[in-house]
């Protein structure tokens, strides 16, 4: 299958309902799970259903994802025959080109690419969904239906449902109404933004005037009346766009029967690993229901949380219902309680970050930051003693300074690098 399957994955995103987490890098390449990358898991499951001629397709903020992806050997992508290729938008001498404007013109830009391998199905991913996915079922339905596109669907809570194209799905399967991303959704059945085409018709579609499959190519399709069909997929997916969302994903990791088993070793999420010495928990620590990486040293108390490699939490310090990424800092007796640390902030001796019960929304970003959920960005530090309520945002880079001679920084407000609490 891998010879005739040509697997490309979107990795080109702002993600920018993820504020801050999404402001330095892709949102494909978001830290999950500890030691992961949301684009894992459909990196994985593409090397696990046996597809390994994969391309990616990057734009926004991509140097994190690069280094991430390297040649692809921790997936076993480095070999010379298919593997795995990073396509970037580029201005090219006599042909117009642009920014990726939308998912289908992203796959347009890169069309040289899929011919020079010319294979029978496109199998395209959206890389910012974490879910555990076998393709070849769905490939072999695509297949047996005669379908000339077929797209992976699945149902979500109806409250959520306005977020994706919903489709209406006929006894034999065949899609028979598709509306992106409707304020009013008649359905909850939606999207899952994994397509397989067959490549001669997908060639055909592709215009500069279609730039999205959601939008664009499959309401059109539908409309025509082309062979459409829905694959119906029951396990667990979730698209961590949100910052709520991103949260409660990764808590629902520490449930005792999770959704999703990552310990799963038949079908193993793969992804780059450093050399890091194994955890260290110190005499006087506590860890429950939580996931601690390699190279993390806990001398604190940690609960239902997760860890990415690196992380320190001194003695004293509290890190309860939080998400803490790579090489953050937690010092002497500070206190996190449901936040979420990018990678290599420092919190000080004795603050407190997630503090009351008060929840008004972030005051600049109030759509976003509304769950009680405070951010802390990439680089951060938090000075020794200050307290920082709910739904705070502080943005990647603050030092100490930025928070002049404030202690208290109340629920909903954002510090901002090189300028005072507001």
């Amino acid at each position: 299958m891998s010879t005739s399957v040509l697997t490309l994955i979107l990795a080109g995103g702002e993600g920018e309902r993820l504020s801050i987490l999404s402001q330095v890098r892709a949102k494909p390449g978001v830290p999950f799970g500890g030691k992961y990358r949301i684009i894992d898991f459909a990196l994985s499951n593409a090397v696990n259903s046996g597809l390994t001629d994969v391309g990616i397709l990057t734009q926004y903020a991509p140097r994190s994802l690069i280094d991430h992806i390297g040649v692809g050997r921790p997936w076993d992508l480095d070999r010379s025959r298919g593997g795995v290729a990073l396509l970037q938008p580029y201005i090219g001498r006599g042909r117009a080109r642009d920014w990726y404007r939308g998912t289908a013109d992203a796959v347009l830009q890169n069309l040289d690419f899929i011919a020079d391998r010319d294979p029978e199905l496109v199998l395209v991913l959206a890389g910012d969904h974490v879910y555990k996915m076998d393709y070849r079922p769905f490939i072999e339905m695509h297949r047996s239906t005669g379908a000339e596109v077929t797209c992976a669907v699945r149902t979500v809570p109806i409250e959520e449902a306005h977020r994706f194209g919903i489709l209406d799905v006929a006894a034999d399967g065949r899609v028979t109404a598709f509306i992106e991303k409707p304020p009013n959704p008649p359905s909850n059945l939606v999207s899952m933004g994994v397509y397989v085409f067959s490549w001669p018709l997908l060639r055909d579609l592709l215009s500069s005037e279609l730039n999205d499959f959601g939008r664009d190519i499959l309401p059109a399709m539908v409309d025509e009346g082309r062979k459409v069909f829905a694959y119906e997929f029951a396990g667990y997916w979730q698209d961590v766009g949100t910052v709520e969302s991103y949260w409660q994903a990764s808590l629902d990791l520490l449930r005792d029967d999770p959704d999703i088993e990552l310990n799963d070793l038949g079908w193993l999420i793969y992804t780059r690993s450093e050399e890091r010495p194994p955890a260290r928990i110190g005499p006087e620590a506590r860890v429950s229901r939580s996931m601690i990486s390699h190279g993390c040293e806990i001398d604190g108390t940690v609960e239902h949380s997760v860890l990415s490699p690196g992380v320190r939490v001194a003695a004293g310090a509290v890190v309860r219902d939080s998400i803490v990424m790579f090489d953050a800092v937690i010092e002497a007796d500070a206190v996190l309680d449901r936040a979420i640390l990018d990678k290599e902030c420092r919190i000080g001796v004795g603050a407190h970050v997630g503090v009351g019960d008060d929840l008004r929304p972030n005051r600049d970003e109030p759509e976003r930051l509304y769950a009680g959920i405070t951010l802390v960005g990439k680089r951060a530090t938090v000075p020794r003693g200050v307290e920082i309520g709910r739904n705070c945002r502080i943005d990647p880079g603050v030092t100490a300074g930025d928070f002049e001679r404030r202690r208290r920084i109340r629920s909903g407000e954002t510090v901002t690098a090189g300028t005072a609490a507001r």
